[in-house]
């Protein structure tokens, strides 16, 4: 699709009239905005502004509230949990994380539980936002089921994001943000469009049994990395995300899609450490330096393609899209205008 550069103001204001247009107080407006503007900066941009017209769409319907009055609850120094009150995703995510680095800051680490949530963006913005302030963080939250649990054929586990960041003073941090299927279903939508075999490990057919055509994949199952690595990965993320917090978990989280007026009581956690804790911030630039240097200096098995760290394509993007503008699809571009006029007319 063809893209152009937003200067990251132009981006900022249209996404915050369009966010307006729905009712969404001024106040919560910025976190959503700071959460999906990243996203686009990273080069992410399946979850950046391009999810505001769906985000939108959902409060249209009665699936999400535009107004929530989300609630954080205090159990120890170190832990809390919020309620999302069914407010939008990224709102939710950014009121626990900075509930989670207060505690952090208190008890050295801080462990937030969410429910009550929706679709709250990829994992990096609020990885990046967490090693800014100089805290390691584990961040991860169930989804809507695509996959089969290993050996099965009925879908009961999400495609469970989950991210680990790591902050160097005076440096980049090191951020890795995943989620648990071999390949997204978008992928297997545009090999289908192309009349193309798609990987054995992508996805299984209705029956469970792995499948070569995307047709029998979109009818199916997508496959977790690593086989029963991945699956056991993805169950672990919704016991913790899910069934602790007090969200919907499994297959009772409502699919967005297929019932976009109904809450989808997704749950997050959200577990930080505050890093100035554990040593000087000399001592700590050095070692996590030391490490990347050793990372990025193994010899390339292809020559043009050097090693690189997790999250360095991402901060590369974010660096350039930053001084050159955010390259926005045009019809996402259009979208937003379109919703912002709502909101001024």
């Amino acid at each position: 699709m063809p893209t152009r550069p937003v200067p990251i103001a132009d981006v900022r204001r249209l996404s915050h009239e369009a966010l307006a247009a729905s009712g969404i107080p001024a106040d919560d407006r910025d976190p959503i905005v700071d959460v999906l503007l990243l996203a686009d900066l990273f080069g992410i941009h399946t979850h950046g502004v391009h999810r505001i017209p769906q985000y939108l769409s959902r409060i249209a319907a009665g699936g999400v509230n535009a107004r929530p009055d989300i609630a954080v609850r205090r159990l120890a120094p170190a832990l809390a949990t919020v309620d999302g009150d069914n407010g939008l995703g990224p709102l939710v995510g950014t009121r626990a994380l900075r509930c989670a680095l207060g505690r952090g800051r208190e008890a050295g680490v801080g462990a937030v539980f969410v429910k009550g949530s929706n679709h709250f963006g990829p994992v990096m913005p609020y990885l990046y936002q967490a090693a800014g302030e100089g805290f390691a963080a584990i961040i991860a939250s169930n989804a809507t089921t695509t996959i089969a649990p290993y050996g099965g054929r009925a879908t009961m586990v999400g495609n469970n994001p989950i991210g680990i960041g790591v902050p160097c003073p005076g440096g980049d941090p090191v951020l890795t943000d995943i989620a648990l299927s071999v390949a997204a279903r978008a992928k297997i939508r545009a090999a289908k469009a192309a009349g193309e075999a798609i990987p054995e490990s992508w996805a299984t057919d209705a029956e469970g049994v792995p499948t070569t055509d995307p047709a029998a994949a979109l009818n199916g199952f997508l496959q977790p990395i690593a086989g029963h690595k991945g699956y056991g990965l993805s169950v672990m993320i919704d016991l913790l995300a899910g069934a602790l917090s007090g969200a919907a978990y499994l297959d009772r989280v409502s699919s967005w899609s297929e019932n976009p007026e109904q809450p989808q009581d997704l749950g997050h956690f959200f577990i930080v450490v505050d890093t100035a804790l554990l040593g000087s911030a000399e001592e700590r630039a050095e070692r996590v330096s030391d490490f990347r240097a050793r990372l990025l200096a193994t010899p390339a098995a292809d020559p043009d393609r050097p090693v690189q760290l997790p999250g360095q394509r991402e901060l590369e993007n974010h660096r350039r899209q930053s001084a050159e503008g955010v390259d926005i699809e045009i019809a996402d571009l259009e979208a937003l205008r379109n919703l912002a006029r709502a909101s001024t007319s």
